[in-house]
């Protein structure tokens, strides 16, 4: 059992904190981005660039892969089932880690040092957030336990 709160009775104030620091991050790299030029600026864009398209396809994969268990809040729906196939064969967490690459290739291509800081924030209310999330899966699937064993939390391979 996980110590962390619960935040509603489904997890919403998670989903609330997730709606703030994502457009921080985007925000942060329109009004703090520039910050390195030429070379740097050039690899750091196409790095970025890199990492939003895999992020995009990680977190679209998932929203498709989850169907009609898609929900936006932590607790799992009545209906549910355990989805371990497509992108969650890969991962436990394919939108969160999708997002996750996606604010990082962001803050790469704005070149923001405080978009960097704000996607590290990130991590870990994701971190967070998902520990939250499989407390109430594991309850709901006896199975998930044995799931996490063999399976990466955002990252198919790294973590």
């Amino acid at each position: 059992m996980t110590q962390l709160p619960n935040l509603g009775p489904r997890g919403e104030g998670w989903v609330v904190l997730q709606f703030v620091l994502l457009p921080l991050v985007a925000l942060a790299g329109l009004v703090a981005g520039g910050a390195w030029s030429g070379t740097l600026a050039a690899v750091t864009a196409i790095v970025g660039l890199v990492l939003m398209a895999g992020g995009a396809f990680l977190l679209g994969k998932g929203l498709l892969d989850l169907g009609r268990s898609l929900t936006p809040v932590p607790r799992p729906r009545d209906d549910a089932a355990m989805v371990e196939s497509g992108a969650y064969a890969a991962v436990r967490h394919p939108i969160y880690g999708g997002l996750i690459a996606t604010a990082f290739g962001w803050s790469l291509v704005a070149a923001s040092p405080l978009a960097l800081l704000l996607s590290t924030v990130l991590v870990g209310f994701f971190e967070l957030k998902s520990r939250r999330e499989e407390a109430w899966l594991s309850e709901r699937y006896p199975d998930y336990p044995a799931y996490m064993t063999h399976t990466r939390r955002f990252f198919p391979g790294l973590y």
